[in-house]
C-alpha cells in the first residue's frame, strides 16, 4: 500500500492534515468520510510524488530513536493515567513529539485507533518504531484494561535497556578510538615519515643498525601493498558482512563472540540481563509464556542464545520444563537455570526472572569495569612497544652519529 497525505475539515470547521496508508486515493477519502472529516480532494496526494514531494538526504533523514519512543510511552502513561481518551493522548502526542518521522507515525495511529483498530493492531504496523515486544505488552494492557500500568512499564523498562546498552558501548568508545588513532599513525609513519629517514640514511653510506634497516624493509613493503592490503581488508569486512547475514555465518560469528575472552564473557551476562528482564515484564503483563519466549528469543540479540531460548519453548510445548533445555545448551549460566527452575515449581517465574535481570544488570556494570580497567593498560603497552619501537629504531643511527663525533 502506498502512503497518502491528506488534509480536510472536521464538522466544526477545524483543518487537519496527516498521513495515512491506503491502496489509493478513493480509499483514503472513503476512510477519512468514515471518520467524520470531509476530505480537501485537491490536497490528498500520494507521498513522495509530484512537486511537493519529500526531498531526504541519505543520512540527514528524520530517525526514530529508542528515546524518542520512550518519551513517547511515558508521556502517554501519563495521559491515560490522568483519564485522557486514547485518541485524545495520541492527537497531543503527535503535536508535540519532535521526531518529524514518529509525529508522522502516531498520527497515522490514531487514524487508525479511529478507524476502529485496537492500539496494538495500529501500533503493529509500524514495526521499526514499536517492535513485537512492545505491541504484545500493549495489546495485554488493553485486553486486562491496564493500558496506563503497561506503558509505564513499558517506559520503565526501555529506560533500563538504554542504559544497559549506552554501558556497553561506553566502555568500547574509549578502546576503539585509541585503537584507530594508532592505526593511523602507525600508517602515516610508514608511508610518509620513515621514507624521509630512509632516504636521508642512504646518503651516508654507512651500514645501518639492524632495527633501523628492519624498520626501513617493513616501511618499503608497506608502501608497495598498501593499496593490496586496503583491498584485502575492505574485501574481508565486505565477506564478513555478507556472511553474517546468513543463518550459518549469525550462528557461527554469534558463536564465536559468545567464546571471545572477556568480552564473551560481557557479551553473555548482557544477553542474560535482557532475557530475564523482557521475560519478566512479558510474564508481569499477562503474555503467555510460550508467546513470551518466542518474542524474547528475537530480541537476544545473539543467534545461539535465540536457539537456546527456542529449544527451551518447544520444551514447555511437550510439556517440559523452561530450566531444562536452558542448562543443556550450556549458554546460559547454571545459577540462572536453577533460579528459572525455582521460579517454575514455586509457580512465581516472574519474580524470579526479575531477581535475576537485576542481578545480572550489576554483574554487567562489574564485567565493563573490568574490561575497561583491563584493556586501558593493555593497549597502552601495545602502543607503547609498537610506537616507541619505530621511533628509536630509526633514531639509532642519529645515536651512533653523536657517539662517533664525540
Amino acid at each position: 500500500m502506498a502512503t497518502f497525505i491528506w488534509e480536510g475539515r472536521t464538522a466544526q470547521g477545524k483543518t487537519l492534515r496527516g498521513e495515512m496508508e491506503a491502496a489509493n486515493q478513493q480509499a483514503v477519502l472513503a476512510r477519512l468520510r468514515s471518520q467524520r472529516i470531509q476530505p480537501i480532494p485537491a490536497r490528498v496526494r500520494q507521498k513522495g510524488k509530484g512537486l511537493e514531494r519529500d526531498l531526504r538526504i541519505p543520512g540527514f533523514g528524520s530517525k526514530i530513536t529508542s528515546r524518542d519512543v520512550m518519551i513517547f510511552t511515558r508521556q502517554f502513561a501519563t495521559m491515560i493515567d490522568a483519564g485522557l481518551p486514547i485518541v485524545q493522548g495520541l492527537d497531543i502526542l503527535s503535536q508535540q513529539t519532535e521526531s518529524r518521522a514518529l509525529k508522522n507515525i502516531i498520527r497515522t495511529v490514531k487514524q487508525d485507533v479511529e478507524g476502529g483498530y485496537t492500539l496494538a493492531d495500529a501500533l503493529k504496523k509500524h514495526p521499526k518504531a514499536f517492535d513485537e515486544l512492545y505491541v504484545n505488552m500493549v495489546a495485554a494492557g488493553e485486553v486486562g484494561g491496564v493500558l496506563n500500568t503497561i506503558l509505564n512499564r513499558i517506559a520503565i523498562f526501555m529506560e533500563k535497556a538504554n542504559k544497559l546498552k549506552s554501558k556497553v558501548k561506553g566502555a568500547m568508545i574509549y578502546p576503539t578510538t585509541i585503537i584507530v588513532v594508532a592505526v593511523g599513525v602507525v600508517t602515516v609513519l610508514l608511508l610518509f615519515v620513515i621514507p624521509v629517514f630512509a632516504e636521508l640514511y642512504g646518503s651516508m653510506g654507512r651500514a645501518l643498525p639492524t632495527a633501523t634497516q628492519i624498520t626501513i624493509n617493513i616501511s618499503n613493503w608497506f608502501r608497495r601493498n598498501f593499496p593490496y592490503l586496503l583491498g584485502v581488508l575492505v574485501a574481508l569486512g565486505v565477506g564478513i558482512r555478507l556472511y553474517y547475514r546468513t543463518e550459518q555465518g549469525k550462528v557461527a560469528i554469534d558463536g564465536i563472540l559468545l567464546k571471545a575472552p572477556v568480552l564473551g564473557d560481557l557479551l553473555r551476562k548482557v544477553a542474560v540481563a535482557r532475557f530475564s528482564q523482557n521475560m519478566s515484564i512479558l510474564l508481569t503483563s499477562g503474555v503467555p509464556i510460550l508467546d513470551g519466549l518466542a518474542i524474547t528469543a528475537k530480541t537476544a540479540g545473539n543467534r545461539v542464545i535465540e536457539r537456546a531460548i527456542l529449544t527451551a519453548r518447544v520444551s514447555i510445548s511437550q510439556g517440559k520444563t523452561v530450566a531444562e533445555p536452558l542448562l543443556e545448551s550450556k549458554v546460559f549460566p547454571p545459577m540462572v537455570c536453577h533460579m528459572v527452575s525455582i521460579g517454575e515449581n514455586t509457580g512465581a517465574l516472574d519474580a524470579m526472572l526479575k531477581k535475576v535481570a537485576d542481578f545480572y544488570e550489576e554483574e554487567v556494570d562489574a564485567a565493563v569495569a573490568n574490561l575497561t580497567s583491563l584493556m586501558e593498560p593493555l593497549i597502552m603497552v601495545v602502543l607503547g612497544v609498537i610506537l616507541g619501537g619505530l621511533v628509536i629504531s630509526m633514531y639509532l643511527p642519529i645515536f651512533q652519529l653523536g657517539t662517533l663525533v664525540s
